[in-house]
């Protein structure tokens, strides 16, 4: 395609293809500070193009594609081409990656060891994760968390945050001095903006870290953390996992491992402050 933009990301590399030039300058201008794909070689490639010649320019719309698309997917107008980005390459990793089990989760680390965190839409893990980077964590992932089968270590994938509605002036507000993205208005999510990981989360994203606590964080609610049985969190974990099923017993094993070998809890937070505060309890009594 005409205009191209490369990236690596933690271990994956990714080679991003569109025939509009804004979505690339806003994917170069946001991932600066990374480096390239190992050897210049990507391990997925996405495609961003118009599904009629004509819709590159009039009512331009924005077709997700690649190594690995769904062919059924509306498009999103150009103004949210950098979202359809981010969505591209979130759908190569959920579709295509084999070498680790993928989490849908949030995760940071501190002295080697990693706090997950995984829930539904809305339970706050973007914003948490975001906060946290700015309390003296290092974000290892917004989006996903890689899991490798063989060592049971969390690798990072520092993609850039994905902050949506109050939460936007959450972060703004407790980190003035960060990076963001465009705000994006109308998505199919409400507002869109994304804040960039601070260096030290690009220069240390090939250092990975032990899982050491895993947190299914809800938002909304009277505080509380509650235990979780190992059979409810590796059912929570099977449903958080892209590519569980396609891993097969790498996959199980994996899995397990986790469930086995990291505590797990439940919490409850009405506000930022009060989570900020269970999350360094429930760390510190580790």
């Amino acid at each position: 395609m005409r205009h191209v933009f490369s990236v690596r990301v933690g271990p994956v590399g990714f080679r991003v293809g569109s025939h509009w030039r804004t979505p690339i300058r806003q994917l170069a201008t946001l991932y600066a500070d990374y480096p390239l794909p190992e050897n210049g070689v990507p391990d997925f490639t996405v495609r961003l193009f118009a599904h009629r010649p004509w819709r590159r320019v009039i009512r331009p719309a924005v077709v997700i594609g690649g190594d690995f698309m769904i062919p059924d997917a509306a498009p999103l107008p150009l103004a949210q081409g950098l979202l359809a980005a981010e969505m591209a390459m979130n759908l190569q990793m959920a579709l295509g990656q084999r070498r680790y089990l993928l989490l849908h989760a949030s995760a940071v680390e501190r002295d080697g060891r990693v706090l997950l965190m995984t829930g539904e839409s809305g339970s706050g893990k973007s914003t948490l994760a975001a906060l946290l980077s700015r309390a003296g964590w290092r974000l290892m992932g917004d989006e996903f968390a890689l899991i490798d089968p063989a060592t049971g270590l969390a690798h990072a994938f520092p993609r850039l945050v994905s902050l949506k509605n109050a939460a936007i002036a959450a972060v703004e507000a407790a980190a003035p001095g960060a990076r963001f993205g465009p705000l994006l208005e109308g998505t199919p999510k409400g507002a869109i903006r994304h804040l960039v990981p601070d260096a030290a989360a690009v220069a240390t994203m090939d250092m990975p870290g032990r899982p050491a606590l895993l947190l299914f964080p809800r938002f909304g609610f009277t505080p509380d953390i509650r235990a979780v049985a190992p059979g409810e969190v590796f059912m929570r974990l099977t449903q958080a996992s892209t590519n569980y099923v396609a891993m097969g017993e790498r996959g199980f094993t994996a899995l397990t491992g986790l469930v086995r070998s990291v505590p797990a809890r439940a919490i409850d937070y009405p506000d930022t402050d009060r989570v900020l505060a269970q999350v360094a309890a429930l760390w510190d009594a580790l």
